[in-house]
């Protein structure tokens, strides 16, 4: 892999994606936490954002270092940890908040919420409940792009639990056998839900599972979202070039507990702390300070991201909701369903 060069423009683009992520993702977390400021109220009481929050807080750098480098028409696919990467996929921050708040301005009328966010203008496929099932949704999207002649490609985002589930094994495979245009990222946060991953993942983990399949495998720390930057930019060039996989397993770390109201108290204390000191948006304000930037530099776009983001959840609690009839739109059926 390419060794990441220092370039101011680059890093206050990258930052600035990171500072939008993190903004949004704390604010979903006190809007589904009810009562903790004035927007996290539902109207009958409750919390605003209802039912499984799953935050990426800590995660920013691998969303945004690969992000970067794809085009509007390339694929995405998700997991249920996916608003990093909605917004680093370049999706309008405020329908995703509306999405979130389950409001009818939502990307998907609010049906799809946290774990079921999709935007396909941008060619965010979805995010998914289910751990490794965007694996082969990535790889028939990136099948569907070779049979057409398309020179998109699809990047697959999934977690270090979902190497150990059988969709992970079948998606690698396929996408070897038919030389696919697809990049798998393993976002390795060291965390299946409440179960630390390392010592249930046999041998040396994702990269060496994919290089097993004939797959070119590199490994990066994916707190640095330079280093991110320059794997994904070389993986991503060696896909477009020749229409095959490639993996780039990023080890990064889950700083909020697997839902947003989970206190994580599993957890050393001791890792946690050693988890923040090594926060990806920390990290990249000490190379901007170590190349001669100024800090203010980078709170003026850390103010930028928290006044966009008080905006779209505002204008999500203003929303309506979806009307009674919604509820057959764009449903799957044998009949035809009508609201009565």
């Amino acid at each position: 892999m390419a060794t990441p060069t220092f370039d101011f423009d680059t890093l206050a683009a990258l930052y600035r994606t990171m500072a939008r992520i993190r903004a949004f993702e704390d604010a979903a977390e006190r809007a589904s936490q009810g009562g903790v400021s004035a927007f996290g109220q539902h109207a009958s009481g409750g919390a605003a954002v209802r039912g499984p929050l799953h935050l990426s807080t800590g995660q920013e750098a691998v969303a945004t270092g690969v992000c970067a480098h794809l085009q509007r028409d390339d694929l995405l696919t998700s997991t249920h940890r996916g608003h990093g990467h909605t917004l680093a996929k370049g999706a309008d921050l405020a329908r995703t908040m509306a999405e979130l708040f389950g409001r009818a301005t939502g990307f998907n009328g609010g049906r799809g919420g946290s774990m079921h966010i999709a935007d396909f203008s941008v060619g965010m496929l979805g995010a998914n409940g289910v751990v490794a099932a965007g694996l082969p949704i990535a790889v028939g999207a990136a099948h569907a792009l070779k049979l057409r002649g398309s020179p998109h490609v699809v990047a697959c985002f999934f977690g270090d639990g979902a190497i150990n589930r059988g969709p992970f094994l079948e998606a690698l495979n396929w996408a070897r056998v038919f030389e696919l245009p697809v990049l798998f990222v393993c976002e390795d946060n060291r965390w299946s839900a409440m179960t630390p991953s390392t010592p249930l993942i046999a041998g040396d983990g994702a990269a060496a599972r994919a290089r097993a399949m004939d797959i070119e495998a590199c490994s990066v720390d994916g707190n640095d979202v330079l280093a991110v930057h320059a794997a994904a930019d070389d993986l991503l060039r060696a896909v477009r070039a020749s229409g095959g996989p490639r993996l780039l397993h990023a080890l990064t770390y889950r700083l909020k507990g697997h839902v947003s109201v989970d206190p994580a108290r599993y957890r050393d204390p001791a890792e946690l702390d050693a988890a923040l000191r090594d926060d990806p948006l920390a990290r990249a304000r000490d190379a901007w300070r170590a190349a001669g930037g100024a800090s203010a530099d980078l709170d003026v776009i850390d103010r930028a991201a928290q006044d966009e983001v008080e905006q779209a959840v505002t204008a999500a609690a203003a929303a309506p909701w979806p009307g009674a009839e919604a509820a057959y739109d764009e449903v799957q059926n044998t009949g035809a369903g009508v609201w009565r």
